[in-house]
């Protein structure tokens, strides 16, 4: 009787292993999801189910995590923040163990026919064999070294506009020649207009060349793996591991700044990859000239290339980009409700596929409910006020610099040169470039200066309240006045 029992005992975690491997096995996938279906049928709005359970197609089952394929990035992101809990409680219905995960990846659509054009005979539609082809990639490609490129940062998925067309035929031509044309390419901009997806698109079309290599990395995971290769005494794995990349991507390049060591070490391994004719690629929110901290040798290899700017985008090309998401939902939405969106929310990309996000889960969560503008305009409330804030005009700004200082408005636009009338004209320069969304040589007009001028003054105020009390407390004074929070814009 002991030894039954002992007999029982040992064998009882394999049996419930290997019951609950029969349960979730590949070949159940497909019959697993169907009476999860059936269970979300009955907890969910007819709508809601239709539209985006009924075409997640069962794919396999590793290690008790079911992976779910879904027609695009839109879905993903909605499914995983709307219905990922739901899902998985069907699925435990259906005979899931308690511990059962699942993952959505993206598959292309059966039908080559079911997603629209982004833009009805716009100049910026995407070539739609191109669209279906990046529909294709269903994960985050793998490159070997450093960090996965996102398989949604493609030049198919970039839809280009006056504020991002230079940028973008300058990616396309490193990508069709890397280490030879534009090397290294700088691009800058502020936050999320395209910097990063544009630098990754040229990283996946240099992999689908044979035998190319492409390491992406972001600068704080670069000092992160340098801090960690110091402590562990591993600096030439770590050199080894970006010196021996065809192409070299580094985002967010202006957080090197003040990091004395690691710029040491970049700076090395850029000359490797340079005299190897092997192409860098890097992104910041500022141009080389005007990162403060960073050691004059670095900012001059920066330029050695291209440096190209990515404004942010102008109605047209908002239009157009709120009309080729749309195409990834299912979800049908009014022109004049993606128009007023366009028009309303100017400030990045990232603000106006948030915008529409809120849109389509309104429509969605709501099917019974029109979408009319006056819906729309209490749904974005919150980021309709923001974007009024982000309004500051170059005269706003001139006005509160001059009577700050007690100066006449026109002080700001003379040619006059004494320190009393230069220094306030160059914080107000610098203020243009924190505050507004515009070019250098837009602000560079406003004051009647050359775009190098401009440059010349944000390094030099940018320097200056790093070290100097009084006039960094005066910045951030009229900042202030301005209705905007200096630790907000890295004053």
């Amino acid at each position: 009787m002991v030894q039954q029992y002992c007999c029982c005992v040992f064998f009882l975690p394999l049996l419930l292993s290997l019951r609950r491997s029969v349960l979730v096995s590949p070949m159940n996938a497909p019959e697993l999801w169907t009476k999860a279906c059936e269970h979300l049928k009955s907890v969910l709005n007819g709508d809601v189910y239709s539209r985006w359970i009924e075409n997640i197609k069962p794919s396999s089952i590793h290690e008790n995590r079911f992976i779910l394929h879904v027609d695009n990035d839109f879905c993903q992101t909605w499914l995983e923040n709307n219905y990922q809990d739901v899902i998985v409680e069907a699925l435990r219905a259906a005979g899931a163990p308690q511990d059962f995960s699942i993952r959505f990846d993206i598959q292309a659509c059966d039908s080559p026919d079911a997603e629209p054009s982004p833009r009805d005979g716009a100049a910026v539609k995407p070539d739609t064999k191109q669209v279906h082809a990046a529909k294709r990639r269903h994960k985050p490609v793998s490159n070997g070294n450093g960090s996965p490129l996102n398989s949604n940062f493609t030049f198919e998925n970039f839809v280009t506009g006056p504020s991002n067309s230079f940028a973008h035929a300058a990616a396309l031509g490193v990508s069709q020649s890397p280490g030879r044309a534009y090397n290294p390419l700088f691009i800058y901009g502020q936050t999320g207009i395209g910097k990063t997806h544009l630098m990754q698109a040229v990283g996946h079309r240099v992999l689908q060349s044979p035998g190319m290599s492409v390491s992406y990395v972001s600068t704080e995971t670069l000092l992160n793996e340098y801090i960690e290769s110091l402590a562990k005494q591993t600096t030439m794995n770590f050199r080894n591991k970006y010196r021996s990349t065809d192409v070299l991507l580094v985002d967010d390049i202006q957080f090197l700044a003040g990091k004395e060591r690691l710029q040491e070490e970049f700076f090395h391994t850029f000359n490797v990859l340079y005299d190897a004719r092997k192409q860098i690629i890097m992104t910041s929110d500022l141009p080389p000239r005007e990162l403060s901290g960073l050691e004059p040798r670095l900012v001059s290899r920066f330029e050695w290339g291209l440096v190209t700017e990515i404004e942010s985008p102008d109605f047209e090309t908002r239009l157009a980009i709120l009309r080729y998401k749309q195409t990834l939902t299912k979800v049908g939405l009014r022109d004049d409700v993606l128009t007023f969106i366009a028009d309303n929310i100017k400030s990045n990309v990232r603000s106006l596929e948030g915008a529409l996000t809120r849109a389509v889960s309104f429509s969605s969560l709501n099917p019974q409910m029109q979408m009319t503008l006056e819906v729309l305009r209490n749904l974005l409330k919150d980021q309709l006020n923001d974007e009024r804030q982000k309004d500051l005009s170059f005269d706003d700004i001139q006005r509160m610099v001059a009577d700050y200082f007690d100066l006449r408005l026109t002080d700001m636009s003379s040619k006059r040169r004494p320190r009393s009338v230069a220094a306030p004209r160059q914080i107000a320069m610098f203020l243009c470039r924190k505050l507004t969304r515009s070019s250098l040589p837009e602000i560079a007009n406003s004051f009647g200066k050359t775009h190098a001028t401009v440059i010349h003054a944000c390094k030099t105020i940018q320097d200056r309240i790093q070290v100097e009390d009084e006039l960094r407390s005066s910045v951030r004074e009229i900042t202030r006045k301005l209705g905007r929070d200096p630790l907000a814009f890295q004053i």
